[in-house]
């Protein structure tokens, strides 16, 4: 489950959930926002939330859930992953040094049993003319690319399938799997 802006989350959402059904586990990818009220995680043998950052923190419909569901992430293997541009910058790659990750696990309610942070995506044709010029900004006092006529993808994706080969080895899937690139 994921909560995002622009779409990067959900794709890297997407293909941690195609590496896990490939090593032969059942997901279900959802956005958060649209989960009905009587969801339960009660059938579920582990849950996997992404989130993106806008601004500086995470969406609220990702405390929301960790808060409405607290008791049942209690009782079942739980993982976070954080998407943001920070994470662009090899000092703050890594889980312990991504201040925006450790800022949120010391919000919540929840302890995941593994976490990962992912940099995301500038797509600077989809923002809004206000946050175009925030996000420029933001990018020019922090070495990022301020051209607001091309997007960039930070995306680690060999970084994301093995955060999925770890999962699927947390899981204790059987054998060894090889995910496709």
């Amino acid at each position: 489950m994921y909560q995002g802006c622009e779409g990067q989350t959900r794709k890297i959402t997407e293909r941690i959930g195609y590496c896990l059904a490939r090593a032969g586990h059942e997901t279900f990818v959802s956005v958060i926002a649209d989960l009905k009220d009587d969801f339960s995680l009660q059938s579920y043998d582990g849950v996997i939330l992404g989130s993106s950052i806008r601004y500086g923190r995470h969406h609220k419909e990702c405390y929301r859930f960790i808060e409405k569901y607290r008791d049942q992430l209690a009782t079942i293997a739980g993982y976070f992953f954080s998407v943001n541009l920070t994470a662009r910058k090899p000092e703050r790659q890594e889980p312990h040094n991504n201040r925006y990750l450790q800022k949120f696990l010391n919000q919540i309610s929840w302890t995941p049993d593994r976490v990962e942070v992912f940099a995301g995506a500038l797509l600077y044709t989809r923002y809004r003319w206000l946050d175009k010029q925030m996000i420029r900004l933001i990018m020019k006092l922090t070495g990022g690319p301020t051209d607001v006529s091309c997007n960039s993808e930070f995306t680690d994706w060999q970084r994301v399938k093995a955060f999925a080969e770890q999962l699927n080895r947390d899981f204790q899937a059987a054998g060894s799997v090889h995910f496709p690139d």
